[in-house]
């Protein structure tokens, strides 16, 4: 054997000798890891938190986070308000317990291995008087109130809201339909189980918002509300609310911010696709020693618009100053605006005019032109309405309260559009698709001492709006029984001024019999002027059983609504217009439910109602003169409702069926025909709504939360009109005739609904959603004109079926420290796949699509937003 062959053996030996050795040590050190580690896990000690969360009401705060502070220990709690945390940390810690809008809880722990049972733990809302502000606002209760209800949480607001409008964050709401309309800033509507804002009721701190003319809600009035709203509920159907509102379709009932009961406050920016920007902040002083405390917020927005030429400029401000007298005494006051500029798109267009190679464009506005090189919007709206509220709550002893609400709001603003000859939609005044103004001012200019032929004009609605709400609450055992006072007035301003000229002289105007040649300059009346005067006065009562397991209430309310019309143009006077005879109209409400909790699980509830709804303003005026209809019908309203309820500590579900019938309904609809704004006066409509509701909310999991919602309606209007009314734009009578729309669908709202929606904390403070909201049997809405003619056989032809769509939305919210703040970061997609949509629809002569007019919904839009607390 040679030397190379003993050296090659004697390795090999080493080397397994080595191998062998390094083996056993490696499975020696590896044992001894693991029986160490057994050894640590054997001896180690966990502790259980355990507890519950409610509110200063009983009622679980679903999603309370509850960690140990300093560390990445934490939960939420379910559904019943109910956590669980567990730890291996020993030791003291403070035990945070904190959810947006209530003031956060710590609680020191020490961690020694045993169980620790917290019992029930109650937050107080981080707003002095809220409770009392939620108790005049008649919000419903869970389990208790026989309505169905949705509950906004200001979390909620805080994390979903992003570019969208106000009311579309009730959209996945069973019931709900929310556009945009034409997709201009503060342009939005919301329908409840197909009835439209003028028959849905908003109230703003329990006091009623709907306009007292017409029962219309425009949200351009409140755009900055979501800056300082609270939380919002939405009852639908009936309602809980005791006084006398037009809540055929629902309640939506929003809670402004009230004063914090802490020091602070905040700052706030948020940016977005075309332009978007919001800046504002908050200070609060807290409660003083001396038992003062006072809330500003003030904000501002501005953008682009994704319609193009909708640019928008809005501020909002909120002012609360509440004073704590004694422990019988607390008043607050409240005053809160947005006002707010904003280009428009009123023109619907058939979907062949957006698809025209020409435009191609669903963001297509006709309603802007170039002057001297600038944007020059048609229709541009501008509103300023301020509103103040005085509350005194008192409470005079344990048995009985006494809450006054006292309100004033005055409102000042219009919109602009054209006003003499339509040249502004005239193709032969068209340049690149957009109307040519220069050569309108051109015209005008050369026209000389004859005056403008065409004009920009704007119809101004001011109003002055005040009211008292007073009632008192008595307890005694299971019975409460409420009363109250319900007085208000309101007089509305409606005339047309001279806003640009173009490039004219003056304006010829024969419309003022008083001055039939007038030559208008700007700011000068033009077209019409008159004055609403309303009047109301009502009474109010309910009595409610509690006895535990069953509540049930009796309610009624009784008023009396008077309109009086000021003419300023077609008649003759003293130079204080002509006044009307004053017309008084007698109405009533009688509604009642009852609510049983079979077990802690399963709950049933019914309501009834009966309502006799005085007419409005326009029905009594039909023909925008003094001349009255004073024998105007009530509408009649009877509403029956079902529901059962289901709660467990991972899952809640609603489920309820509703029938409403509407008689004597009266009802304005705006069109345009041949490019000219018109105006149909429809009375004695009859409707029935029917449909069935669901809505459920799951946890599975701590940090997984799982809600959905699905809502079939049936809604059809049930008679033919007879002798409607047909104006132009300057409110002058053109002609009367039969509207045929019996068993046709209503329009405006998709009967079908239904959303899905997950939403995961993955770390602390770290949230991820996603959104989903399907729409179908969406009816366009009739169009007057379109309806004259008697069908040539028994049934009349239905309304266009617009498609149906679907809409994913998705959202991130991470709240951190920065330094000694606390910040939240909240960023927002809607519409993720850029969805092309059709959201409104005015139906054409043949009832397809071909000569529907319509909107297109916005497609993809982003923001991010910053808040941070201090």
């Amino acid at each position: 054997m040679g030397h190379r062959e003993q050296e090659s053996i004697l390795s090999a030996i080493i080397f397994n000798l080595n191998y062998n050795y390094m083996k056993k040590r490696i499975l020696f050190m590896s044992l001894m890891a693991i029986f160490m580690y057994a050894t640590s896990a054997f001896g180690q000690q966990t502790t259980e938190i355990t507890g519950k969360i409610v509110d200063s009401q009983g009622e679980s705060i679903v999603g309370a986070n509850i960690y140990l502070e300093g560390t990445t220990v934490g939960t939420v709690a379910d559904l019943e308000g109910n956590f669980r945390l567990v730890t291996d940390k020993e030791g003291g810690y403070n035990l945070i317990i904190s959810f947006v809008g209530m003031i956060q809880i710590e609680k020191r722990v020490e961690l020694t291995g045993s169980e620790i049972d917290l019992g029930t733990v109650t937050m107080e809302s981080d707003a002095v008087g809220l409770a009392e502000v939620q108790v005049f606002a008649n919000i419903a209760i869970d389990r208790k109130t026989p309505v169905p209800v949705a509950n906004i949480k200001p979390a909620f607001i805080e994390e979903r809201l992003g570019m969208q409008e106000f009311p579309e964050i009730l959209k996945s709401t069973p019931g709900i339909y929310a556009t945009k309309q034409g997709g201009a800033f503060g342009d939005s509507r919301v329908n409840i189980r197909g009835f439209n804002a003028r028959n849905s009721a908003v109230m703003i701190n329990g006091v009623p918002v709907n306009d007292m003319e017409n029962g219309w809600v425009y949200w351009s009035n409140w755009a900055g509300l979501s800056e300082v709203t609270r939380t919002m509920q939405v009852q639908r159907g009936l309602g809980a609310s005791k006084i006398a509102i037009p809540s055929v379709g629902g309640t939506i009932n929003i809670l402004t911010k009230t004063t914090d009961a802490e020091a602070g406050g905040n700052i706030y920016y948020a940016v977005g696709n075309n332009g978007y920007t919001k800046t504002g902040f908050t200070l609060s002083s807290g409660l003083t020693d001396n038992n003062w405390a006072t809330t500003i917020s003030i904000a501002k927005s501005s953008g682009d618009g994704v319609v193009d030429a909708t640019e928008f400029e809005s501020y909002s401000y909120y002012l609360n100053v509440s004073k704590l007298l004694n422990n019988k005494h607390r008043f607050a006051f409240s005053l809160f605006g947005a006002p707010q500029w904003h280009g428009q798109r009123r023109t619907r267009l058939t979907i062949d005019t957006y698809k025209d190679p020409a435009i191609n464009n669903i963001y297509y506005n006709a309603d802007w032109g170039y002057k001297n090189g600038q944007v020059y919007n048609v229709n541009r709206n501008y509103y300023h309405k301020p509103m103040g509220i005085f509350n005194h709550f008192w409470d005079v002893n344990d048995k009985l309260n006494i809450s006054t609400a006292a309100y004033l709001s005055i409102g000042t603003g219009g919109g602009t559009g054209p006003l003499g000859e339509y040249k502004f939609y005239d193709p032969a005044y068209m340049r690149e698709n957009q109307p040519d103004i220069d050569l309108i001012v051109d015209e005008n200019i050369a026209a000389g001492a004859a005056g403008s032929e065409t004009i920009l004009r704007s119809s101004v609605n001011n109003h002055f709006w005040t009211g008292v709400l007073s009632n008192a609450t008595y307890t005694e055992g299971w019975l409460t029984l409420t009363g109250g006072v319900d007085w208000r007035y309101y007089k509305g301003e409606h005339y047309r001024e001279v806003d640009d000229l173009l490039g004219g002289q003056f304006y010829l105007d024969d419309s003022n019999v008083n001055n039939p040649n007038n030559a208008a300059f700007i700011g000068d009346k033009v077209a019409y002027y008159n004055d609403g005067l309303v009047g109301w006065q009502g009474i109010f009562g309910q009595a409610e059983a509690d006895f535990g397991d069953l509540t049930a209430f009796v309610a009624g309310a009784i008023s009396n609504k008077s309109y009086t019309r000021v003419e300023y143009f077609l008649e003759t006077h003293d130079g204080s217009g002509a006044k009307s005879d004053r017309y008084n109209f007698l109405g009533y409400s009688f509604k009642g439910g009852a609510n049983y909790n079979l077990t802690g699980a399963h709950n049933v509830f019914m309501n009834a109602g009966y309502f006799e709804n005085q007419p409005d303003f326009r029905t009594i005026f039909y023909n925008y003169t003094n001349d009255a209809n004073e024998d105007a019908p009530n509408e009649n309203v009877m509403s029956f409702e079902l529901g059962y309820g289901f709660r467990s500590s991972m899952l809640t579900a609603n489920l309820n069926a509703y029938y409403t019938t509407w008689k004597n309904k009266s009802r304005v609809i705006s069109y345009r025909d041949n490019n000219e704004d018109k105006f149909a006066n429809l009375t004695g409509i009859n409707a029935r709504h029917m449909g069935v509701e669901l809505d459920f909310k799951a946890q599975p999991a701590k940090n997984l939360t799982i809600n959905g919602m699905a809502s079939i309606g049936d809604w059809i209007w049930m008679n033919d009109i007879i002798d409607a009314q047909f104006f132009d734009d300057n409110q002058n009578l053109i002609t009367t005739q039969s509207i045929y729309i019996s068993d046709v669908h209503v329009g405006d709202a998709a009967q079908i609904t239904a959303a899905a929606g997950v939403s995961y904390e993955l770390l602390a403070g770290l949230k991820f959603g996603v959104n989903y909201n399907y729409y179908d049997k969406l009816f366009a809405n009739f169009d007057p004109e379109g309806r004259t003619a008697e069908p040539a056989t028994e049934e009349n032809p239905d309304a266009w079926e617009m498609p149906d769509y679907q809409l994913v939305d998705m959202f991130m919210r991470y709240r951190f420290n920065l330094g000694p703040y606390r910040a939240t970061l909240v960023g927002n997609v809607n519409n993720l796949f850029d969805t092309e949509y059709i959201s409104d629809a005015r139906d054409g002569a043949s009832h397809t699509w071909t000569d529907a007019e319509v909107y297109y919904g916005w497609g993809r839009s982003w923001s991010v937003s910053l808040k941070i607390n201090f």
